[in-house]
């Protein structure tokens, strides 16, 4: 429920006489989606418009951090010239309210609801906060993969220390090019032990590029969970930054207990915005950490008493932040909506696909990424023989081609077409990769 901040103050006993707390009028703010005829839709080149990212580029580290569309950055700069206007009326009074209308805007993407999410900062912050609020015992374990970020296996590192449990890393695949489902979900399915605590897992594998089946892997871990009682049920945490803006897949119905996403990357949010869903009983599971700038939390305080089972919002964060940035995030939901889920996803898929054919075709290039689209999502990852793959992300740099490598021990270099590209970069840059080997 939308709460702004009489109210808040109202039901916590405090005074708000004299009216000093009344919302200033705020001038619109341009984040909904522009107004188009019925069955109309956004060209690539009017999607590519909105972006400006220096066309003197062919940019294929998008996801690494986005460039803002324009819709994006309008909402900042007219939350931002709002702030600075009247900074302690507009905060005050939207400290609560924005909040709720970004949650609100958050789960409508997802599929879920909006006391179902947390609002943070990052991927990273998100499976802190997770994984740091999880009740788990000395003699339990996190049980997380190989094919993990730093992100994920520190999270599950530290809260181990914290709570004494174990933590244990498995191999879903050998290779990644040859990764296949039901391999992965065998291997996952012979991991569980009665240990177990929680499952971590990561959709779409920065390292590789293998995509794995979330919906399949979920329902091995609640055939485990039928005979578990509550505290030894097994929790499914999931780092889904790669999949989230890339994927036609609601959130919420992949059978995870909690997802976490930055925003600022295929989402194409504010930078250092970010969400974790999760299921609203498994809230009830965590503590938090960070005090919550909301109402259940806050009225408890004044109280003296405890605010009761955790809720999501609670677990977002409180303190003063960069809100021209947090409270735009809606204006990235909008974005996606304009040019709609599912062609987005098609298009990457595309795109993808066309870099995958072109670099397996190569000679002396050698794939890492599986070429089944099922398996696969937003980033290939290869190698061109004979070279590390920092000097082929800098020969490829030479050519104002914007490739990355992957932070991980073997590293790889690596290409993700985006909806900054078209065809004909991506057939550039393959014949780039190509004139290497």
């Amino acid at each position: 429920m939308a709460v702004d901040r009489r109210r808040f103050l109202q039901a916590a006993g405090l005074s708000v006489a004299g009216g000093a707390l009344s919302p200033p009028a705020l001038s619109p703010l341009p984040w909904q989606p522009v107004a188009r005829a019925a069955g109309a839709e956004r060209d690539w080149a009017w999607v590519r418009d909105q972006f400006d990212a220096s066309r003197e580029w062919k940019h294929f580290a998008s996801f690494y951090i986005a460039s803002h569309p324009r819709p994006v950055r309008e909402a900042i700069e007219a939350l931002r010239r709002e702030i600075d206007r009247n900074p302690y009326a507009v905060v005050e009074h939207g400290l609560f309210h924005k909040p709720e209308e970004v949650r609100r805007a958050a789960a409508e993407y997802l599929g879920g609801r909006p006391d179902e999410v947390a609002l943070v900062r990052s991927t990273t912050e998100g499976l802190a906060l997770v994984y740091s609020g999880l009740a788990v015992r000395p003699g339990q374990e996190l049980l997380t993969t190989a094919h993990d970020h730093y992100s994920h296996h520190e999270s599950t590192r530290l809260a181990a220390r914290r709570s004494g449990a174990g933590v244990r890393r498995v191999a879903l695949y050998d290779r990644g090019a040859e990764a296949r489902e039901d391999q992965i979900v065998d291997r996952l399915r012979r991991e569980l032990r009665p240990a177990t605590r929680s499952v971590g897992l990561t959709w779409v594998h920065s390292s590789t590029g293998v995509k794995l089946p979330v919906r399949r892997l979920a329902e091995v871990v609640a055939e485990a969970n039928r005979s578990r009682p509550a505290g030894d049920r097994i929790l499914l945490i999931v780092d889904g930054v790669h999949g989230f803006g890339v994927e036609d897949e609601p959130v919420a119905g992949m059978g995870a207990d909690f997802f976490c996403a930055g925003t600022h990357k295929w989402i194409f949010g504010p930078r250092g915005t970010g969400i974790v869903w999760g299921r609203r009983e498994a809230w009830a599971e965590l503590q938090p950490t960070v005090p919550a700038f909301e109402m259940g939390p806050y009225t408890a305080w004044m109280a003296g008493t405890e605010p009761g089972p955790t809720e999501a919002p609670w677990m977002s964060p409180g303190g003063f932040h960069a809100y021209e940035h947090t409270w735009a995030l809606s204006a990235a939901f909008a974005f996606h909506r304009e040019i709609g889920r599912a062609r987005i996803a098609a298009r990457i898929r595309e795109l993808n696909t066309q870099i995958k054919e072109g670099l397996a075709a190569a000679p002396r290039v050698k794939l890492h990424t599986p070429r089944d689209p099922g398996l696969s999502a937003g980033l290939v990852a290869f190698e061109v023989e004979g070279l590390g793959p920092e000097v082929v992300v800098e020969r490829l740099a030479a050519q104002r081609i914007v490739a990355s490598t992957s932070p991980y021990r073997p590293s790889y270099a690596r290409l993700a077409g985006s909806l900054l590209n078209a065809p004909d970069e991506v057939e550039a840059a393959v014949r780039a990769v190509r004139d290497l080997a």
